[in-house]
């Protein structure tokens, strides 16, 4: 396999600096190069690259994990540093979306790249193949597209688009090269225009916004519809097209237009095309959908308020006060924790009905449905199959769920039903599915790595659903080894070959003495844990734990239980050091939010692998606590003994370390 050890990526805009950024990240030496300024001198011709570089070093959220890691790449431009193309073996083209542009810069780039060197585009649409159209045999070989997703280093997605001429072992490359030195989830796509998720989740945009204007629904109301009650993200609709620029989706959609008929939706609204002659494009220009109104006056109904949000309306097109939807069923299935039972009581498909002139409903119900057909019908247009335009849609849009998931979650039988019931069109992949007699896009599968088998459109079966080697899961463990023990926080799951995991479950992993109770059971002599030979605690979720329940914490403060306060506090420690003086091996991998207590968790374990993106910390200072289950007395364990590492005097290059070395 071909080894990547250094890269060049052409162009510093956003995408390019960013994407030279992670790769300084994963340790890899990068050349970033862009255009020389006009009539620059000569103490000028790398301001522009310079300045993307720097923009990436003062980006929000942060870019590099930590800054000394710039050092790592090396920028120029293209008059003078092209030539240094031949160190590399991979270049990145990240410039402007222009055909013309791309193919002059890279005319140039064939002439100076040694043979067999992988070169890809960054192309969010633009036809991969066409880019290299008439190039060499040795430069279309090894070309192909690599769509990275904004902000490189947060968003896992990497959409590999091969041609028709690409050496498959340089994709296979490239695919093992992202996976385990990037850290991205790669899915492979059809050179389509805008190819999976970008595909996916325009239409889903414009469809949202043709069904607000139909059924009369603010952007505020359309905002709190789609975001946590399908499980996508809280931006939402709205406030993540201001995030990521109104120009985008407009370039994005342009892509779309070259469709042709066969496509439902390919144009924008005119509130929207209003919006671009306007240059409202969102956040980078301080307006679109919202803006804030800084610099307003305190007012006796709101002393000291010195900004408000507004929100626009879109008939008008003027700004007002954002103001706060009332939709009785969101209310309700905020009581509702998994998405699957609360999106059928949404849309009135478990026993309870919909409510009367429910307009939530009706706006889930065609939304969804609308979203479902086209993307069973992309099917093996985009992809070649259901798990990749799913994965797409979960590592590129943050939902939780792709499209097939969530149409298993709400029942494909039941909604073709009442789709047919109600004269809407069917997929004809969705009516080949059940024509065979099963019911669902996914089914469990206990003899896969992934515990799952997807349904094959075309080929009328179901296949394993394939990880990347290495790549395992809690959920798949739990579904190929079963369960050990369980309560209603915690689990201790059999992964196999004598290792127990202890698995956090309650709402956001908070601590409760559930998870206290079940990992002391677990740890001591002649517990449940006797038959396994060492432990690791970890989860599937989207953090690893918030930390300890300061709410119940707080009502036994409030009603004066000394008493049962200083007992949990003893359990906890007492489970701590259960964790750290356990003769058998115990290992912790903490991700994401690991706060509070489980910081303190942690911090006792005999051996930790941290995730790159973890937010750990002793955060109840933070609300006049001290800590209380021995992290405070492990930091400074740690603390001393790292002090005698360290020459007395010296101080460390790196913030980070230096902010770490403490807590791991």
């Amino acid at each position: 396999m071909k080894r990547i050890h250094k890269v060049a990526v052409l162009g510093a805009g956003t995408m390019g600096a960013r994407i030279a950024a992670h790769f300084a990240n994963a340790g890899i030496p990068t050349h970033l190069l862009d255009i020389v300024p006009p009539n620059a001198d000569a103490s000028m011709r790398n301001k522009f690259v310079a300045a993307g570089l720097d923009a990436a070093l003062k980006s929000k959220p942060a870019a590099f994990f930590e800054p000394a890691l710039a050092s790592l790449i090396t920028i120029g431009n293209f008059e003078d540093d092209l030539k240094k193309l031949a160190e590399v073996d991979w270049i990145i083209e990240a410039v402007v979306e222009d055909l013309s542009i791309k193919r002059e810069l890279l005319k140039r780039v064939e002439t100076l790249r040694r043979p067999g060197t992988i070169i890809t585009t960054n192309t969010s649409g633009l036809p991969v193949a066409k880019i290299a159209e008439g190039f060499s045999d040795d430069f279309r070989r090894c070309w192909f597209g690599t769509h990275f997703f904004n902000p490189p280093r947060y968003m896992r997605l990497l959409e590999i688009i091969p041609t028709a001429e690409t050496d498959r072992s340089l994709l296979e490359a490239v695919a093992w090269f992202a996976d385990v030195r990037l850290g991205k989830g790669v899915v492979f796509a059809k050179d389509t225009p805008n190819f999976i998720a970008n595909r996916i989740g325009t239409f889903s945009v414009l469809n949202v916004m043709r069904l607000m204007q139909q059924m009369d629904l603010t952007i505020e109301e359309v905002d709190a519809l789609t975001g946590q009650a399908v499980g996508w993200p809280k931006s939402a609709t709205f406030r993540t097209i201001d995030l990521v620029g109104l120009d985008i989706l407009g370039h994005v959609v342009t892509n779309m237009s070259k469709l042709g008929s066969d496509e439902p939706i390919i144009t924008l609204p005119d509130f929207f095309k209003q919006m671009l002659d306007r240059k409202w494009l969102g956040d980078k220009t301080k307006g679109g959908f919202y803006k804030k109104n800084v610099g307003r006056a305190p007012s006796s109904a709101n002393p000291g308020q010195q900004e408000e949000r507004l929100a626009l309306d879109w008939k008008t097109l003027e700004y007002r006060p954002q103001q706060k939807p009332r939709l009785a069923a969101l209310e309700m299935a905020k009581n509702v924790e998994e998405v699957g039972p609360r999106l059928r009581m949404l849309l009135g498909l478990d026993s309870s009905k919909p409510q009367k002139e429910d307009k939530a409903g009706a706006f889930f119900w065609s939304a969804l449905c609308d979203l479902w057909n086209y993307s069973a019908d992309r099917i093996p247009e985009i992809a070649d199959s259901i798990v990749g335009v799913d994965r797409a849609m979960r590592l590129g849009f943050n939902w939780e769920l792709g499209p097939f998931e969530l149409w298993d979650a709400a029942g494909v039988e039941a909604t073709v039903a009442r789709m047919k019931k109600e004269g809407r069109p069917v997929a004809l992949n969705a009516e080949q599915l059940l024509a065979t007699g099963h019911k669902s896009w996914y089914t469990d599968d206990t003899e896969t790595s992934s515990g799952r088998a997807f349904w094959q459109v075309g080929r009328d079966q179901y296949a394993p659903v394939e990880l990347p080697v290495g790549v395992w899961s809690v959920t798949a463990a739990k579904k190929s080894n079963g369960l050990v023990k369980k309560n209603s926080g915690a689990s201790l799951v059999d992964l196999g070959e004598g290792v127990g995991c202890i698995e956090f479950h309650s709402k956001m992993n908070s601590l409760g003495a559930d998870i206290v109770s079940l990992i002391n059971q677990t740890l001591k002599p002649s517990g449940p844990g006797d038959n396994f030979d060492a432990f690791v605690i970890t989860n599937d979720a989207a953090n690893f734990s918030v930390g300890a329940n300061l709410m119940l914490l707080l009502m036994s403060a409030q009603e004066e239980e000394w008493d049962e306060v200083d007992l949990a506090v003893r359990q906890f420690q007492g489970m701590t050091q259960a964790i750290k003086f356990s003769p058998k091996p115990v290992v912790i991998a903490p991700f994401g939010m690991t706060l509070g207590g489980g910081a303190e968790i942690t911090l006792h374990a005999p051996a930790r692998q941290p995730h790159a993106e973890l937010y750990i910390g002793l955060v109840e200072v933070g609300v006049g606590l001290l800590p209380g289950g021995g992290g405070c007395k492990e930091m400074l364990l740690h603390a001393v003994d790292t002090a005698g590492d360290l020459r007395q005097g010296t101080r460390t290059s790196s913030a980070g370390l230096a902010e770490s070395v403490e807590m791991l």
